[in-house]
């Protein structure tokens, strides 16, 4: 998406959306499917809403912008969006100061604005990681929800090995920055080809009798099932 910080630099590989090449792609090309064609959901709700603006002006700015709405048409929309994301009275969060929400009610704020311009791909990040387990559950079914209704694609990063099984069709299992296996969840999460995928698995506590110390790892790196 374009969004590397300062210093940050794409050494190898190919990222392919739609046909197009983004590895070295023009700040244009990004800012034609940024929050357009791809949106985005952060990891850290309260640290991803601005605290000094209302969350409604959070919304409108960006539908005006790539939606070229009026305000009153963008204020619509932004309501119509908190409503379906399970938030209990839109107007008033529209109307409120991030800090003046739950995590969780600011997660919806977030998902709300990653879906207002009905994109083909949305990138969650760790969605449900600063959410307490009910939240959890809650936003979970929220995104499988949207996604359905909706037709998106949906690219979810996570450590959660219990989200992948409950959300996911597909999986791809990273180490050192490199794609170690991939495959369907179902086959993954039951017969793993990478000692890595593995070790991840046997890391999962579970209600049984203890278990030996884990094996330790392999540093190589570059391994590819």
């Amino acid at each position: 998406m374009g969004l590397l910080p300062a210093g940050g630099r794409i050494t190898g590989g190919t990222i392919d959306f739609a046909g197009t090449g983004l590895q070295n792609a023009s700040e244009r090309v990004y800012q034609s499917i940024r929050g357009k064609r791809i949106g985005y959901i952060p990891q850290e709700p309260m640290s991803n809403l601005d605290p000094s603006f209302r969350i409604g002006s959070q919304l409108v700015q960006p539908l005006r912008l790539n939606l070229g709405l009026s305000r009153k048409d963008a204020t619509e929309k932004a309501l119509t969006l908190l409503e379906r994301v399970g938030i209990p009275n839109p107007r008033r969060t529209f109307d409120a100061y991030p800090f003046e929400v739950s995590g969780g009610m600011a997660q919806r704020v977030l998902i709300a604005g990653a879906i207002s311009t009905e994109p083909d791909l949305i990138i969650a990040d760790e969605p449900t990681t600063a959410l307490d387990v009910t939240v959890q559950a809650e936003v979970l079914d929220l995104l499988r929800d949207l996604q359905r209704e909706r037709g998106m694609a949906m690219l979810l990063v996570t450590h959660n090995f219990g989200v992948v099984a409950d959300l996911c069709d597909r999986v791809t299992v990273m180490r050192n920055g490199l794609f170690v296996e991939q495959g369907p969840v179902r086959t993954i999460l039951t017969k793993p080809s990478h000692s890595y995928t593995q070790s991840l698995l046997d890391a999962i506590l579970d209600e049984g009798p203890a278990r030996a110390p884990l094996a330790p790892l392999a540093t190589t790196i570059g391994e590819r099932s």
